[in-house]
């Protein structure tokens, strides 16, 4: 269930799940999986808007003193903590899909939605531990491109269709059914990390954006630069699209404030964009006409789904 329109909403990186020492509690350590459960339905009935998991396969000896050896597996712990709760969406913040295959993230995400009724947002990375890579044998250096190419294919594998495609440099797949599908008709998806690559990803090709690590008096700029980015995207894209491209939701880390986000009400098309010349209007037309003849086409889902709250923008540091 997506949090109301036009309110604040909280959500929060799970503790237990990992235990970095850079910022786990002492009773972290002891706590069982009964604890993350009552933390979890606690959220959840005090209104959090999602609750998130991280994702390390494996922690190299030499970054263990740092970072703990202790991260639980997202899908398996979300899939835990949909069980006990009703209403909280599940996020994985950040899933480092670039170490695995795409259709093996779908087939599990996809599961993930399928059982809690639509509640997953799926956050990804690009990966920060080179010897996670090597032992998977995965290239380090390309992981940027390697999470470009994850991140397209992800959008076909978890979308409608029974037979997703997708033919790219990295990944080729056509003709393989998954079923479950998601029980979103789009799962959301937000790009996680604050370099400059990372937050170009999350204005270009994501739903939402998860800062690392920034202090708060450097968000607003991150912001003004995602919103420039994602303005000069609608721009080069404006002869191909008929509908506004949605700003960004971002969030708070762990490490960091609790996660604040305004999730105003759902936008419609503006008429006077979709008619600034004949050809925009002889197309909105054609697609008018094309929804009626086929009200479930996808023509039409943009306006009649129970729409994510895909643009929202974190509302103190909107100002």
């Amino acid at each position: 269930m997506p949090p109301p329109p036009a309110s604040l909403a909280y959500g929060m990186q799970l503790p237990i799940q990992s235990q970095s020492s850079l910022y786990a509690e002492p009773w972290e350590a002891d706590a069982t999986p009964d604890d993350l459960v009552e933390i979890a339905r606690a959220a959840d009935r005090a209104g959090f808007a999602y609750l998130a998991c991280c994702d390390h396969v494996a922690i190299p000896r030499r970054l263990a003193a740092a970072m703990g050896t202790t991260w639980y597996d997202p899908v398996a712990t979300l899939s835990y903590i949909a069980a006990a709760t009703e209403r909280v969406l599940l996020m994985s913040h950040v899933a480092v899909v670039g170490l695995r295959h795409p259709l093996l993230t779908a087939k599990q995400y996809a599961t993930l939605d399928h059982l809690s009724g639509g509640r997953l947002i799926l956050g990804v990375g690009a990966g920060h531990v080179p010897e996670e890579f090597e032992a998977l044998g995965v290239d380090f250096a390309r992981r940027g491109a390697v999470l470009d190419e994850a991140i397209d294919a992800l959008r076909a594998a978890l979308g409608p269709d029974e037979y997703p495609e997708h033919h790219g440099k990295l990944h080729d797949f056509g003709g393989l059914g998954q079923r479950p599908r998601p029980a979103q008709d789009r799962v959301p998806l937000w790009v996680g990390g604050s370099s400059p690559a990372a937050v170009r990803r999350a204005a270009t090709r994501a739903d939402g954006w998860l800062p690392q690590g920034d202090p708060r008096d450097k968000l607003p700029a991150q912001i003004a630069r995602l919103r420039r980015l994602r303005r000069g995207r609608r721009g080069s894209r404006s002869r191909s699209r008929r509908w506004r491209s949605p700003r960004p939701c971002t969030s708070a880390s762990r490490a960091g404030p609790s996660a604040v986000a305004r999730w105003p009400a759902r936008r419609t098309p503006s008429p006077s964009r979709c008619a600034r010349t004949a050809r925009w209007a002889s197309i909105r037309s054609r697609c008018a006409s094309a929804a009626a003849a086929a009200p479930n086409s996808s023509i039409r889902w943009r306006r009649s789904r129970p729409a994510w709250p895909r643009t929202s923008v974190t509302d103190h540091l909107s100002d």
